[in-house]
């Protein structure tokens, strides 16, 4: 989950959120430009971070007794499994760009050297199946990653003020995109969508309890959170 504190109490937009927010952008990429297999990419960048169900995970405290923001977790074998367990059961395309993934979040970290070892060994099995190449298996992995990385600058708050340019990613065409936020309305540069201008959503909860007692306490309070819903005007000009 990612989880910053707000002046009021711990923000909380859970990882399945923020997968839900990289698909909704994904889905806006410019027609002309998309990749092969596109439901298949448009999934797999909707459920890129289904890997942890926040009502269920242990442990999503601290030893200070606070939540944990995503960016402090370390590779779970588990999890990991189940998630690639998913996407073996629902195509091998969408398997190719998990695994894609959890190698690039996980690629530094030595927990994860023996499972990412045995990913890439059936890599070729995979591409065979999905009737794919290399390729394009890696030009629809960078749509995901640019789709993330976009979706993880809004729900951690880290659009830049003042009409400051911030970079975004790298598309499948290889060119580097960059947004600044104009007059309330997030500007992306170049432009690589379809329409000239878009809205996306995505739900927030904020708890105003900062500390709690064990895991279980965690997670009711998470479960009774109201919910806000956060909406996005992304456009080619302000």
């Amino acid at each position: 989950m990612i989880v910053a504190y707000n002046g009021i109490g711990w923000q909380i937009i859970t990882q399945r959120a923020h997968g839900l927010l990289a698909g909704q952008i994904c889905a806006r990429w410019k027609l002309s430009n998309q990749p092969s297999h596109w439901v298949e990419t448009l999934t797999a960048t909707a459920e890129h971070d289904d890997i942890y169900n926040e009502f269920e995970r242990d442990p999503l405290i601290d030893g200070n007794g606070a939540p944990i923001n995503f960016k402090a977790t370390r590779f779970d074998l588990d999890a990991t499994s189940r998630l690639m367990d998913m996407a073996l059961t629902k195509s091998r395309f969408v398997t190719l760009l998990i695994a894609r993934h959890i190698a690039f979040t996980h690629g530094e970290d030595p927990l994860a050297r023996s499972f990412l070892s045995s990913l890439k060994k059936q890599e070729t099995k995979w591409l065979k199946e999905a009737g794919v190449s290399a390729s394009e298996a890696d030009s629809a992995y960078q749509l995901l990653e640019f789709c993330d990385a976009f979706s993880l600058l809004i729900c951690q708050g880290e659009i830049p003020p003042e009409n400051r340019h911030i970079e975004i990613s790298s598309g499948p065409d290889g060119v580097a995109y960059s947004l600044s936020e104009i007059h309330k309305t997030i500007v992306v540069k170049p432009w690589p969508f379809d329409a000239d201008e878009f809205t996306v959503r995505y739900e927030t909860r904020t708890i105003k309890q900062l500390e709690f007692k064990n895991n279980e306490a965690f997670r009711a309070a998470l479960k009774a959170a109201p919910i806000a819903l956060t909406e996005i005007r992304i456009a080619e000009k302000a």
